[in-house]
């Protein structure tokens, strides 16, 4: 993994509850539930400078908001991937081309990043994703559609599928 640049972040309130956004030069770097797996540590959020004023945080925060309340997802701002090695940035990459409301198996994911065999790495990946939401991995389920392994946890993921579907946000 490349060294992290300097980021800023702010928090910002979801139906699913609070998230953190950050961001760097480059672009939106995060987007975790305060209390989901993999998020940095207190200590290195602490290190972070405050970006409730910043262009891309704004508009990240904008377009969560229209999310939640039932809008198409449209998530148009630069996305910095750097903190991942290349094959999770390959990954992540995949993700987004998984259509709203739609679904794909890890199997699937592996297949279309070309190392079909690598089924448990891209699970690996997957859950490292620092993106939630944006890089949609709730849309990926285990074999036979499967609700399995989300970082923020199942309830989020299947309110995240469910808002999609044009259900509602609610766990």
């Amino acid at each position: 993994m490349t060294p992290q640049p300097p980021r800023v972040c702010t928090n910002i309130d979801s139906p699913l509850g609070p998230l953190l956004l950050a961001a760097s030069a480059q672009g939106l770097a995060g987007v975790w539930f305060l209390d989901q797996r993999h998020r940095p540590l207190e200590a290195v959020v602490a290190s972070w400078g405050n970006g409730a004023d910043h262009p891309v945080l704004r508009a990240a925060a904008v377009q969560l908001h229209r999310y939640f309340a039932g809008s198409p997802p449209v998530f148009d701002v630069p996305l910095d991937l750097s903190a991942g090695t290349p094959f999770q940035q390959s990954v992540w990459q995949a993700l987004l081309a998984i259509p709203p409301a739609s679904t794909h198996s890890y199997s699937e994911v592996a297949q279309r990043v070309g190392r079909p065999a690598a089924v448990r790495a891209v699970g690996t990946a997957i859950g490292r994703n620092p993106l939630s939401i944006v890089v949609p991995c709730h849309r990926v389920l285990g074999a036979g559609g499967a609700l399995t392994g989300y970082a923020g946890g199942l309830d989020r993921k299947a309110a995240l599928l469910r808002l999609e579907r044009g259900v509602g946000p609610s766990a």
